[in-house]
């Protein structure tokens, strides 16, 4: 099997290298979603997603109608790999304007909404910012237990209800909604409704919720009395659980470029740390003990990078994905969780200082990887979700619910 990739995107590879070589030349490493905690990187996050824009990365995969160039799947992977590898701030417009809210209105929204919405988003500007809001108290997992509720008053819906871990929510101007349109079904995966929520509505309170680094990325909503346009409602009125179903599919087809990128960068500076320390006389990289866990992390990214370039090949051949992207976001948590480990027995104590310290080694990767992990291995499904979806849809196994 030949997995090259093809010239156009090797030369895609090289401009971005070059481009991030430029433009982050002297900047401090900024992983996932840090760049919503401060406002200093979230400025610098615009300025770049702008300037990705106006290069036509930003949405390349998109629909030149919808401001992309219709890049391939293998390009857009190119580009995921080598922005997260080099840090690149601005590529998702918030959670996630790009991931799956853009795409979501191409396929559900009406001609309007596509109008209003989708531009700014490829344009790289701030009405394009997006938060999500699905989880809730006492709805995580069980998505479908939500209770958030929109009651009909004419033109309007009237938002009422809590929603909790929602990325984003102090820098956006838009939100992505689940709600609950309908409570007298007798499943209660029917009656959610999907709509778009305008963030400088009244009525709406952000609270937000610091991580262990003390870093502000996760949010909780409140809805007093929110008054929503009826126009703003996604697709049809109490079907939102099928909509949502693809939007989180197109949230999770990303995942193993993006970390792959990441991990790839923060395995290769472990690696030079390994080799540049001494521990009684020798490189800690002469340690057997230490070898071994390097090595052990290097096959599981390039497991994690086969599995990726699976899902690209599949869509580029307009085959459709089923559970290959639970698979990859769980195996994705795993591997996040075994490099955050091994990384902090390698540098040691040096592991707990802050991550922006003279001290911090490794640019202070590791303490941020380790800190931040078991959130984001909960977004976007639990392992346990992701395992359930490989057994039913990979195995053949019974549905757990």
């Amino acid at each position: 099997m030949d997995f090259k990739f093809s010239e156009k995107e090797e030369q895609l590879r090289r401009e971005i290298r070059e481009f991030a070589g430029r433009e982050m030349a002297g900047r401090d490493l900024i992983t996932g979603l840090e760049e919503e905690s401060r406002d200093e990187d979230w400025e610098f996050a615009m300025q770049m997603s702008k300037k990705l824009s106006q290069r036509g990365w930003l949405t390349m995969a998109w629909p030149k109608e919808y401001g992309g160039r219709g890049a391939s799947f293998f390009e857009q992977h190119v580009y995921m790999d080598e922005a997260s590898y080099w840090g690149i701030p601005g590529t998702t417009m918030g959670v996630s304007g790009i991931g799956w809210v853009g795409q979501s209105l191409m396929l559900f929204g009406s001609d309007e909404q596509r109008n209003k919405y989708i531009p700014p988003i490829a344009a790289g500007e701030p009405d394009g910012i997006w938060c999500t809001a699905y989880s809730e108290p006492n709805a995580g997992s069980d998505f479908a237990n939500i209770q958030t509720r929109a009651v009909r008053d004419g033109d309007y819906y009237i938002l009422n209800g809590q929603k909790i871990w929602t990325s984003c929510a102090h820098r956006a101007r838009w939100c992505w909604l689940a709600v609950r349109t309908d409570a007298s079904v007798s499943k209660k995966q029917h009656g959610i409704s999907l709509i778009i929520l305008d963030m400088k509505s009244p009525g709406i309170t952000i609270k937000p919720i610091y991580n262990y680094a003390g870093i502000h990325i996760f949010n909780e909503l409140f809805f007093d009395n929110v008054r929503v346009p009826v126009a703003n409602l996604v697709g049809t009125e109490n079907r939102g659980w099928y909509q949502l179903m693809q939007s989180l599919a197109f949230e999770r087809h990303s995942v193993a470029p993006q970390f792959y990128g990441t991990a790839r960068r923060i395995l290769e500076s472990v690696i030079k740390y390994a080799r540049r320390t001494n521990l009684h006389g020798k490189p800690l990289a002469c340690d057997p003990l230490v070898k071994h866990k390097l090595a052990e992390r290097a096959i599981e990214l390039e497991t994690l990078k086969l599995f990726g370039y699976e899902i690209t090949w599949k869509l580029s051949k307009g085959l459709i994905p089923i559970y290959e992207a639970a698979r990859n976001k769980a195996y994705c948590d795993f591997v996040m969780q075994r490099l955050a480990t091994t990384g902090s027995e390698i540098i040691g104590a040096y592991s707990q200082v802050d991550m922006r310290s003279k001290w911090a080694k490794v640019e202070g990767s590791i303490t941020r990887l380790y800190m931040m992990f078991p959130g984001i291995a909960i977004a976007a499904g639990t392992d346990e979700i992701q395992k359930n979806i490989v057994g039913q849809f990979k195995m053949g196994l019974p549905r757990p619910y």
